[in-house]
């Protein structure tokens, strides 16, 4: 599992003890961007979405596609640009005008959305997000670990499991889900706020040390009571 270590992180005199990690920037805020880019191991490139949906405000994805352009390239990657709580025909539309390569983006399957669209995605694309919204929004509440094991166990079926990101998941490290990577601002949030444990990058090394299986045994799925 990659662990990707959301920005921005400061002073930048703390950022810069985490040399060698992996980060996650965002659109919304990028100021760590660039000297990520310099220093990272890889980057994911936020769409600042969630952001702008928790503060009620808009992404120009004209903007956005122009600031990925000089950065992206392997082994950095992007999340497509989505509608948080929004339809299939929402999610379609945008991952439709994705304008990089396929290996170069993950589309983000909300997981209020049906199954047969993550399967859908899974067909066409090497890397998928899993979002978390509706009434799966908290990670790792009751509701989302059953949905987790309905995609988990759909995408099983099919065969050797997709690269599955999982936004907002590091905390989710140790389980039983087989995300191939995660990002959280975990670090960013609270490195200074734990104790005696001040130095970020001892915080991060903390964290990635903790790994998620790479496997997945299909579980038995509880009815949900809500279902027709």
């Amino acid at each position: 599992m990659i662990h990707f270590h959301g920005t921005p992180i400061s002073p930048r005199s703390e950022l810069m003890k985490m040399a060698g990690k992996h980060f996650c920037v965002s659109f919304a805020d990028a100021r760590d961007g660039d000297w990520c880019l310099q220093n990272a191991q890889s980057v994911m490139w936020d769409n600042g979405r969630f952001t702008a949906f928790t503060q009620g405000k808009a992404v120009d994805d004209a903007k956005l596609y122009a600031w990925l352009e000089p950065r992206l390239g392997h082994p950095h990657w992007a999340v497509i640009p989505d509608v948080i709580d929004g339809s299939v025909e929402d999610q379609r539309r945008l991952v439709a005008e994705w304008p990089f390569d396929l290996w170069l983006g993950a589309p983000v399957w909300h997981m209020g959305l049906p199954i047969d669209y993550l399967l859908e995605l899974a067909d066409q694309w090497p890397r998928m997000c899993f979002g978390s919204s509706g009434r799966y929004w908290q990670v790792g509440s009751s509701d989302w670990e059953r949905r987790a094991d309905e995609a988990f166990n759909a995408l099983a079926k099919r065969g050797p499991l997709p690269w599955i990101h999982m936004l907002r998941g590091l905390a989710l490290a140790g389980d039983r889900w087989p995300f191939a990577s995660a990002d959280s601002t975990n670090v960013a949030r609270n490195f200074k706020n734990v104790g005696s444990e001040v130095d970020p990058e001892r915080m991060a090394r903390r964290i990635d040390s903790v790994q998620c299986p790479i496997n997945w045994a299909t579980r038995p799925e509880q009815q949900d009571m809500f279902a027709a």
